[in-house]
This record gives structure tokens, sequence and C-alpha cells, in this order.
């Protein structure tokens, strides 16, 4: 294993399940100076299970711009730092983004320690044509004009897989309104991946609408819409 550098260490860590930490990680968080992450509860969790006792540093949304200024001051002292969002890699979607620009700013080296991200997961069993690329566009708008419109932007005239996050206090109102806009729309819905209820449910939207899976966890989609089909009007 590398020595430590004077670095940001931008850590990913397990959706669910652990065993799908590395080893460079666990290397990582065993010999790292400072641990700075999105929640210490959750990050924690991880800790004990890798019986590590580390300080740790919070370093979420809305603290994000103060903490940066800390952590510079902390990498000026010769210092490795690393940081975790509470699942996954950090920035997609999760805090992170800010800090790494400020970091990088001052000048500090930045060093990605790849790993698990739910986007990736799901697209690598999704059997969609990704030769074209794909667009990953965060949570799914609220409203079902933005919606529309979205979807009209991205499988209409754009012709490319969609990929989103989605709650489960929106997700069958959102597949609702995908299913009146885009009725020939072909959807990969993954829930709780790589966690002991992960399902992944897959075919056109209307027939995942019409099966039975739970409206509980956490949901990332991913839409395509064959070439020879056309968006209908809602």
């Amino acid at each position: 294993m590398e020595k430590l550098e004077n670095a940001l260490y931008v850590v990913a860590t397990p959706i669910g399940h652990l065993g799908d930490l590395t080893d460079r990680a666990k290397f990582i968080l065993k010999e790292i100076d400072l641990i700075a992450c999105e929640d210490s509860r959750v990050t924690g969790k991880l800790m004990a299970y890798l019986g590590l006792k580390k300080s740790l540093f919070s370093c979420y949304a809305h603290n994000e711009a103060g903490r940066a200024l800390q952590l510079i001051e902390f990498l000026k002292q010769g210092k490795s730092i690393a940081y975790l969002s509470d699942a996954g890699t950090p920035g997609i979607s999760d805090p992170g983004n800010l800090l790494v620009a400020e970091i990088a700013q001052a000048g500090f080296k930045i060093i990605p320690i790849a790993g698990a991200s739910a986007l990736t997961t799901l697209l690598s069993v999704c059997g969609f044509n990704l030769s074209k690329g794909f667009s990953f566009v965060g949570f799914l708008p609220r409203t079902s004009g933005k919606l529309i419109k979205l979807l009209e932007t991205y499988l209409t005239d754009r012709k490319s897989v969609l990929l989103a996050f989605e709650s489960p206090h929106r997700i069958k109102k959102s597949l609702e309104i995908i299913a009146q806009s885009q009725p020939q729309a072909q959807i990969c819905l993954g829930r709780e991946l790589t966690k002991i209820h992960e399902e992944i449910i897959r075919g056109n939207i209307q027939e995942v609408l019409e099966q039975k899976w739970l409206v509980k966890g956490e949901f990332v989609l991913a839409l395509t819409l064959p070439k020879s089909f056309k968006a209908q009007p809602v």
C-alpha cells in the first residue's frame, strides 16, 4: 500500500453491503490523520465495523464552506485528510464538491479512492445501450410540468438514457407521470441496491407500475426510449 500524502483523500464507501469497501479504502481510513464526514453517526458505525477509533470531523451541506477553511489549515500542517459521505461516492448528490473545489484552489492534492456508486451499480445491470452515454439529473423534479419537460429533453430530443434518484414518498407518482408522458419508455428500477432487500425491477414503464414491489428504501432509476418509439402528448 502507498504511503499517505499530505492531501485530501475522497473515499467512496459502500451503498449498502459493507463487503464492498475496498482494501485500499480500509488502509486509507486506518492510516489517515483526520476523517471528515457528512454524518459522524453514520461514519462512526463504519469505523466500529472496521474496528477503528478515529476522531470524526463533521462536514455536511450547511457547513461545508466553513469546514473547508478549517481543513485547509490542517493540510497546511502537513496532515492527510479523508472525506466520506454517508454512502457511495462523495459529491454525487452528496456533499463534497465545494470541499474539493476549495482545497484544490488552495493548492493541495486531491486523491480519489474509487468504490461504490448507486449510479454505476444500476447502469451495470440495466441492459440499456449506453454507447451514446447517459444523463444523470439528480432527483426527479417535484412538479409534473417540470418532470414532463425533463423527459422530453432527455428521452425524446437527446435520445439519452436518463438516470435519476427518487424518494419512496414520490416514486409511485413520478412513475405514473412518466407512464402518461412516455408510455413506451423502458425502465430499470433499483431499490435498496446491494442491501438485504435489494430489488431490481425492469420492463415497460406500465409493466413496472403493475408489478408488486415495496415502496420503501432508496431508489435509483434508468429510463430509455427505444428509437422506434415517440413520446405521446399528455
